[in-house]
């Protein structure tokens, strides 16, 4: 039973549904989760967050007459439900980002591999392979269970050559985070990962002169790369076997809220929630990536952009539960904080939006290179603080990729 309670009201067993107010208003990455600890319950009341939604059935209610359960018992159900994550009838070990970075650039590799191979037989007329992409999406969803910023993260590291193939390969990761974050089922979980996988298939029909131009487009180009959204529509349709998700991503991910995307100008609910999805995904990696005309911005930067458009250009619920997935700090952030040292972050929290882990390598106070000290901002006792972001581009430090991710990013 959902029930809207005070914040004052709650306690540790609780089963907070959902907080009452702009998620921007609350640090936990997840939304519905058991109130284990005092210490989430401290934070809560620090907030301005008044009221909540919680479920009496999966937790303790506000009348002393239910049973109560132990804070012992709910924080080993939550460390299993991290610790395990199903994934179409597989257990997914949930992995640190360490341990899953080196499995991550071999699956980039092969993924993108497999995306060439994929774009040079619809460029020569030839049906996409289904079962073959099916299984690349297995491969990139299961490395996304067993750490969501692995791959995200590393994917977005792209040559010019690499950025149509994987970019594909991030949005597919994306989607797959996203759709656990906003609850969907492990069945639409899948089809969010081909819709991903397969959403830019149509430039494999643009002209590489337009698609790899190193510059802005002129009109008439931009008009050419507008169509590749219905080139796209059209290859996916010659195979038969794609479900009505994939195709409606591939049509529409470049629709906006507003009525003012392409191909058709949808607006608001006429866009489904794939397609928005979609939208969020492929923006997002779009502007986090070098390209030959602009280096990519850095990740919470793009989301600070983001947020700006997001009132014209996507659905508010699909871009705050992308932000919530991604964390307000994604990996590969350059931060500032309030020690003076300037740190990249290489980690989410579990539980918070606004304390990953960092690592800090650089101190303004002396304006220079320390050796590097990886902080997790969530530990109890932990008085260092991110206080704003950094500019990449103004500290120029070459080997910054290579520090948040552990290894030699040349490599891929």
């Amino acid at each position: 039973m959902l029930k809207r309670i005070s914040v004052r009201q709650l306690t540790v067993g609780m089963h907070i549904k959902e907080f009452c107010g702009s998620w921007m208003e609350h640090p936990f990455i997840r939304a519905s989760f058991v109130l284990s600890n005092t210490k989430d319950l401290n934070v809560i009341l620090a907030s301005s967050i008044k009221e909540v939604w919680i479920d009496s059935s999966k937790g303790l209610d506000v009348s002393a007459s239910v049973p109560v359960v132990s804070e012992k018992q709910a924080e080993i159900e939550i460390d299993a439900a991290l610790e395990q994550v199903a994934l179409g009838g597989r257990r997914a070990v949930r992995l640190s980002i360490e341990h899953e970075m080196e499995r991550a650039a071999l699956i980039c590799s092969h993924s993108k591999q497999a995306m060439v191979s994929m774009f040079e037989e619809v460029r020569m007329g030839n049906s996409v392979d289904v079962g073959g992409a099916r299984d690349l999406v297995e491969e990139i969803s299961d490395s996304v269970m067993r750490n969501p910023s692995a791959l995200i993260s590393l994917a977005r590291l792209k040559t010019v050559d690499d950025y149509t193939y994987l970019h594909s390969v991030a949005v597919c990761a994306m989607m797959v985070v996203l759709a656990k974050q906003l609850g969907l089922d492990e069945a639409k979980t899948r089809l969010a990962g081909l819709a991903g996988l397969m959403h830019d298939l149509g430039k494999a029909a643009m002209p590489p002169t337009v698609l790899n131009k190193p510059g802005k487009l002129t009109a008439a180009e931009f008009e050419i790369m507008k169509s590749h959204p219905v080139k796209g529509h059209a290859m996916l349709l010659m195979s038969d076997n794609f479900d009505a998700d994939t195709l409606d991503v591939c049509l529409h991910h470049h629709e906006k809220i507003d009525g003012s995307g392409y191909p058709e100008g949808l607006k608001g609910d006429a866009i489904s929630l794939m397609a928005k999805m979609g939208a969020v995904c492929d923006v997002y990696d779009a502007i986090t990536s070098n390209r030959p005309y602009k280096t990519g911005w850095d990740p919470a930067e793009a989301l600070r952009k983001m947020a700006e458009w997001s009132n014209g250009h996507f659905d508010q619920k699909v871009f705050q539960a992308f932000v919530k997935s991604m964390g307000i700090y994604p990996v590969g952030s350059l931060v500032l904080m309030n020690t003076g040292r300037i740190g990249v972050v290489t980690e989410q929290a579990a539980a918070s939006l606004v304390m990953p882990r960092v690592k800090v390598f650089f101190s303004t106070k002396s304006n220079m290179r320390i050796a590097p000290d990886l902080v997790d901002l969530s530990s109890p006792g932990t008085t260092e603080r991110i206080i704003g972001r950094e500019d990449p581009e103004k500290w120029g430090f070459p080997d910054l990729d290579q520090l948040w991710s552990g290894i030699d990013i040349v490599r891929r």
